[in-house]
């Protein structure tokens, strides 16, 4: 009875101790809760505070840029190309081996330099043969001479016949018709050895060496290892710009009309120029007219097929006739902050606020007479919310 007893008091539920271990779980989780909270709390906390995970505001930037009042005018802007108007591929007029070339890029060269010579043993050959004919035709023009002087005394005295006299006429005129057929083959043979001389057609600049030493040149490149042309060259004083204009804008421009030329490689140097030439004809597949427009004035720094920018300008007497640069930025990069005039500039991947002093209008720059220098990179476009210190992200 007793190990009955045992045995059911064993199977009893001690509820207390149930009870105690629901309680120390609830605990554990309330505390957790509350940390997780804490958590949430601290990021919304930094959040509004810091502003650390604020979205950054996209902006542009744009160049500060001296320009002269004239260019600020400009009635059209126009893109192009520097293109050498005296431009020659300077190939031989004969087939043969390249044997000297004695010109790479860069070299200034004059009219008749020899620039290459191809081989000519052939050639020479020729002209020597050429050469031998005509003495031997000479030879013979001596010996006709004489013979029809003898006929011609024998004829006088009745002592030989007049057929004799005729064919010793005939064969000095003969020997004549052949030294003048050996004068023209040696005059040939002349010219085929110029030809294996290649020469500067006028002074110029040499721009590309397209053949070297040991390849075959040809007047027509027929074969896939002959060459044509064996240099490029250019009068570097005949550069202007030939720029596309639409042909909508077409009548703003004129002859002789001024303009700046600003190469893309030198954006703060300004070239002086001229409309020189409105080509007679358009690109039907474009819709323009390209214009050429000449340099007044240049240096060494303008090479051919550069990129180029053209300001076509107002005739100076229709604007005002200011030489003197100014430094200009977009209008709608000058805002006004607390009554002043700034700029904002990028830092750091944040917007700093440059103070200025903005000039006059000149369309739709503005000048700024101080606080910036020629060069520094401007926000395009400020916005309202655009603050000093503001995240900002370049586009």
């Amino acid at each position: 009875m007793e190990a009955k007893n045992a045995d059911l008091s064993a199977l009893r539920i001690n509820r207390a101790e149930d009870s105690a271990s629901l309680n120390r779980d609830r605990r554990r989780w309330m505390v957790i809760g509350l940390v997780a909270a804490g958590v949430v709390a601290l990021v919304i906390a930094v959040v509004l505070i810091g502003g650390g995970f604020r979205s950054a505001i996209p902006v542009h930037l744009t160049a500060a840029t001296m320009v002269s009042p004239m260019r600020s005018g400009a009635v059209m802007i126009a893109s192009g190309y520097v293109v050498a108007q005296r431009k020659a591929a300077v190939a031989s007029k004969g087939t043969g081996r390249l044997v000297y070339l004695g010109v790479v890029e860069g070299d200034r060269v004059r009219s008749g330099q020899v620039l290459a010579r191809i081989e000519d043993a052939d050639v020479r050959a020729q002209l020597a043969q050429a050469q031998a004919n005509l003495a031997l035709s000479r030879a013979e023009l001596r010996d006709a001479e004489r013979s029809l002087a003898r006929e011609k005394t024998l004829m006088d005295s009745n002592f030989t016949s007049q057929a004799t006299y005729d064919a010793a006429e005939a064969r000095l005129d003969r020997v004549k018709a052949g030294i003048a057929v050996a004068q023209a083959a040696l005059q040939s043979a002349e010219v085929a050895l110029e030809n294996t001389v290649i020469r500067a057609p006028f002074d110029g600049t040499v721009l590309t060496k397209n053949a070297d030493v040991g390849e075959v040149v040809a007047p027509l490149a027929g074969g896939a290892f002959s060459k044509s042309a064996v240099v490029t060259i250019a009068d570097l004083r005949s550069l202007q710009v030939e720029a596309d204009v639409a042909e909508s804008n077409l009548e703003a421009i004129t002859p002789g009309q001024p303009c700046e030329i600003v190469l893309d490689a030198y954006p703060d140097v300004r070239y002086p120029g001229a409309v020189a030439k409105i080509v007679p004809t358009a690109d039907r597949a474009k819709a323009t007219v390209q214009v050429k427009v000449a340099f007044r004035s240049y240096d060494a720094r303008v090479l051919p097929e550069m990129s180029a920018k053209v300001h076509f300008l107002p005739r100076p007497s229709q604007v005002a006739v200011d030489t003197q640069p100014v430094l200009v930025v977009p209008g709608t990069a000058v805002v006004e902050r607390n009554g002043r005039s700034v700029v904002f500039v990028v830092a750091g991947g944040s917007a700093v606020e440059v103070p200025v002093m903005a000039g006059r209008h000149l369309g739709s720059s503005v000048a700024i007479r101080e606080g910036l220098r020629p060069g520094v990179q401007v926000v395009d476009s400020v916005s309202a919310n655009l603050r000093s210190g503001a995240k900002v992200t370049v586009q």
